[in-house]
């Protein structure tokens, strides 16, 4: 057999045993996963080590120090204007020296995409995050606002807590609202060309940075 009689093979092995196409949805097997036995504190160190694999930044802190992590975050940065979306907790921010913009849902309390270009970063919360795949994922949530939003601004400052952490994709599906507008991050922006060369920020910013709330 050649190697293409071998691939008409295994396609054709695979159509005998794919369910039928008058197989109702309600009628398709669901066995995978849908729970993890791991520990919360397991989550956590998979999520970190995948996010720092994708070259993204990550602290850790307690609830109490967060408003003081996100302003070392920022110094550290040296971002002196962020915008945030406009549902965003405004405690987070309360130790920031700098000036916080906000961004609303409704047109006339957006910013323009030239403002966002000119910024230093971007806050937001996150609606749930995967350990195994190292993806937040934000939903349009007044938290996490619009998708432009974290999409402009050279710099996205992602605060996570250890609570919205999940082990992988079946749960952090049962968590979100299949309907909002669901943008799926996984590192910073970054792309290869056919030499592989690595350039970040093309789709994206450049620099992701996240904090990970500590449960109590």
């Amino acid at each position: 057999m050649n190697a293409r009689e071998e691939v008409l093979a295994r396609i054709a092995a695979a159509h005998r045993i794919a369910p039928p196409p008058e197989l109702g949805y309600e009628d398709i097997s669901r066995e995978y996963r849908t729970t993890s036995d791991s520990e919360t504190a397991q989550l956590t160190e998979l999520l970190i080590d995948r996010l720092v694999d994708y070259r993204a930044l990550v602290r850790q802190c307690s609830a109490d120090d967060l408003a003081a992590e996100i302003a070392d975050a920022l110094a550290d940065r040296g971002a002196h204007t962020v915008v945030v979306p406009s549902g965003l907790d405004s405690l987070w921010t309360a130790g920031f020296s700098g000036s916080v913009l906000t961004d609303g849902l409704l047109a006339h309390y957006q910013r323009t995409v030239s403002e966002l270009d000119s910024l230093g970063g971007v806050i937001t919360g996150c609606a749930v995050a995967i350990a195994q795949t190292g993806t937040l994922i934000l939903d349009g949530s007044p938290g996490q606002g619009r998708r432009v939003l974290t999409l402009i601004p050279d710099y996205h400052l992602c605060v996570v807590f250890a609570d919205q952490i999940v082990a992988d994709v079946p749960q952090a599906l049962a968590r979100l609202e299949p309907t909002r507008p669901l943008t799926m991050i996984s590192g910073p922006s970054a792309t290869s060309d056919i030499e592989l060369n690595r350039v970040e920020g093309v789709h994206g910013p450049r620099t992701l940075e996240v904090i990970i709330v500590r449960g109590e």
